[in-house]
């Protein structure tokens, strides 16, 4: 069972988020925040898997509530919420430590996905609205230029998945584009967050856009 905390300051966001997740067996909505800073005390209180967490909330927004958890209870993975699918706030949750965003519109079917997703450490984001919402609010270099030599080590093959993930490729797409196996690319996916000291692919296209490597007008693959 998936332990979740729900932090959101609208009272009936709250309870419709609950009332999704709270008749699947797969779930225990195991308790309700109604600002950042009370999420964070909730989640060292009960340990959820998995806190929905809206980004704009009052007393401590969800970005710095998001930062805390990571910091101090990594257990309790972060899916941030907010009203809209374009917004800078998102990006800065995800850089945070948020594993995964969805706008507040989202099905019933795409929220419960979501958390699964989340629970099992992946990024919930969609490859090309990720690419979207950090190209318009990541600031590369002020001179970006091409990437030649491959940072952190990487290999001229790790470094090529790394564009494609950037430009908001999925896994299935990668390994098409290179004639390799997805079981591949997933390794060399491994391989490239190891060298870049990131955690998912969230801050891996974070990194992509501050490192030059793909700019903004060129990550839509």
């Amino acid at each position: 069972m998936i332990r979740v905390l729900i932090a959101d300051d609208q009272p009936l966001v709250r309870r419709g988020l609950a009332l999704i997740l709270a008749p699947d067996p797969a779930f225990e909505v195991v308790g309700e925040a109604e600002d950042g800073a009370r999420a964070v005390a909730l989640a060292h209180e009960l340990r959820p898997d998995v806190v929905v967490m809206d980004i704009r909330m009052p007393v401590l927004d969800g970005v710095r509530a998001t930062e805390e958890l990571a910091r101090t209870l990594p257990g309790s993975r972060v899916l941030a919420l907010s009203t809209f699918d374009m917004d800078e706030y998102v990006v800065a949750a995800l850089r945070a430590g948020a594993y995964g965003f969805l706008p507040k519109d989202v099905s019933p079917e795409e929220l419960i996905a979501g958390v699964h997703t989340v629970h099992t450490g992946e990024a919930a984001v969609a490859p090309r609205l990720l690419t979207r919402l950090i190209s318009a609010y990541v600031r590369g270099p002020a001179r970006p230029s091409p990437v030649t030599a491959a940072p952190a080590g990487l290999t001229p093959r790790e470094l090529e998945i790394w564009r494609l993930l950037a430009a908001g490729f999925d896994n299935a797409e990668i390994a098409a584009d290179l004639d390799i196996s997805v079981s591949t690319v997933k390794n060399h996916i491994t391989g490239v967050f190891a060298k870049l000291g990131v955690r998912d692919r969230a801050q891996a296209v974070i990194a992509a856009y501050e490192s030059g490597l793909v700019t903004v007008g060129h990550g839509s693959g």
